[in-house]
């Protein structure tokens, strides 16, 4: 029996055999189209219908996105749209930085015919720093756009002409690595382009929408722009500041007193640390954290990027002494020493042998770290209270002093924990800290509540 082949939204050949070997499972119901999904990796969306005898394999071919015979699908409108480009963005989450998260989803007579999303960044350049990180940072991070609309317009196919693009970051409109985004929209004679939000890039800002307005296209900017804005609140800030977007986690008993640990099951995969450390390029713990049975942070999702873990260790009256790095995964590990710190013999054989990265500085300080961090090329920091509280106050302070920080994630843990040390991370000199934008969320038995700096 021969079977049609399904749609990919994807360039299918980036990542796997023109023609794949799959086997169907029981369909899952879409309100959209009534269909089965499936994902593959690389942005594909293979969407199967459900008429299929669920005794045979399918053969998966890549072609444009086609809904069942005789099925219509009213129009949602440019927000529902927009969130899917979004929903689809952060299927990429933790693995396009220093590159933004791009969803782009074609609509032609209320129907969605193309989807895509960009999967994957290239490999980061950690030995350039300064002004020749920075241009060459900023010319190759569109690569972003394009991938995530080649992905769509080819899902598309002839059915983009006279369509609507939404997409959730401005194409952009110059040449890089490849040709401008604009261009693919204009060859494809798209009709309309909504986007969710300008790009903050000096080398984009709203040159792109100029360019699909001077060739003819109509344009709407500005739609769900702070849902667009918040999946790419690293990215931003970076081209903003030009420095590291910098969130504090801890976690806080019900009785308000610091954990030295998350709650039961959030570094599962699925959980929200798990999830927390995929999204962030680097990881300051506290050099007190660790025993004998210490394991590196790892994020257990699913082809994770792991962050750089960042160990800070202050000046003891003892020698530095760590145990051997537990590391899952390849992870880089940076350690900052002050200096004249005395190094136990054996925890500097274990650094050895791990292959941790030293840097030494006067005194252990915040902005060093960021600035070390910045030529490396980090979107993001995350600064993780895990166990030493008295080790983070200081950095805390000067991360509320100097305007360093941007953001604080907590999670509320049902049991009781120790109430001494909580106002040393949460008072700056007396001044209580104050957040805006506040959400919240359930993990794993957990509340995660996270704002910004007021």
């Amino acid at each position: 029996m021969h079977l049609p082949a399904a749609a990919v939204s994807s360039n299918a050949a980036a990542v796997a055999p023109p023609l794949a070997l799959l086997r169907r499972r029981a369909p899952r119901s879409n309100p959209i189209w009534g269909t089965a999904r499936r994902e593959l990796h690389g942005g594909a969306v293979i969407r199967l219908p459900p008429t299929w005898s669920l005794a045979h394999s399918v053969r998966v071919r890549c072609g444009g996105l086609r809904p069942p015979p005789g099925e219509t699908v009213p129009d949602k409108g440019d927000t529902f749209y927009m969130r899917r480009c979004v929903d689809l963005a952060r299927r990429a989450a933790g693995c396009t930085s220093p590159n933004p998260m791009v969803g782009c989803v074609i609509v032609k007579g209320g129907e969605v015919v193309g989807e895509g999303f960009h999967p994957k960044a290239g490999q980061p350049h950690a030995e350039e720093e300064g002004f020749l990180f920075w241009f060459s940072e900023m010319l190759s991070y569109h690569y972003s756009y394009l991938s995530a609309m080649v992905f769509a317009l080819r899902d598309a196919g002839d059915l983009a002409e006279n369509a609507t693009a939404y997409v959730s970051l401005e194409p952009c409109n110059h040449y890089g690595r490849t040709p401008p985004c604009t261009e693919a929209l204009i060859r494809a004679k798209v009709k309309r382009v909504v986007v969710g939000m300008v790009d903050p890039n000096p080398i984009v800002a709203s040159k792109g929408v100029e360019r699909l307005r001077d060739s003819g296209i109509e344009v709407t900017v500005g739609v769900e722009e702070a849902l667009c804005q918040k999946l790419n609140e690293a990215y931003i800030h970076r081209m903003l500041s030009g420095k590291p977007f910098v969130a504090l986690r801890y976690s806080l008993a019900i009785n308000g007193g610091i954990l030295n640990d998350t709650g039961k099951g959030t570094k599962e995969s699925g959980g929200y640390y798990s999830q927390l450390l995929q999204e962030y390029d680097g990881v300051v713990i506290s050099g007190c954290s660790f025993n004998q049975n210490s394991k590196l942070p790892a994020s257990q999702e699913v082809g994770a990027n792991q962050p750089v873990i960042i160990i800070v260790a202050r000046q003891g009256n003892s020698p530095l002494c760590l145990p051997a790095l537990r590391k899952e995964h390849d992870t880089r590990v940076i350690i900052f020493i002050e200096e004249d710190t005395i190094v136990d013999p054996e925890t500097d054989k274990n650094l050895h042998q791990a292959g941790v990265e030293r840097v030494v500085l006067n005194k252990i300080r915040l902005n060093p770290i960021i600035e070390y961090c910045t030529r490396q090329g980090f979107c993001s920091l995350l600064l993780d209270i895990t166990d030493d509280i008295a080790d983070f106050s200081e950095l805390f302070a000067e991360a509320m002093e100097e305007g360093l920080l941007q953001k604080v994630i907590t999670e509320i843990c049902p049991v009781s924990g120790d109430k001494s040390m909580a106002n040393s991370v949460i008072e700056v000199r007396g001044k209580p800290l104050i957040l805006r934008d506040l959400q919240s969320r359930a993990s794993k038995g957990s509340i995660v509540v996270e704002g910004y700096i007021a």
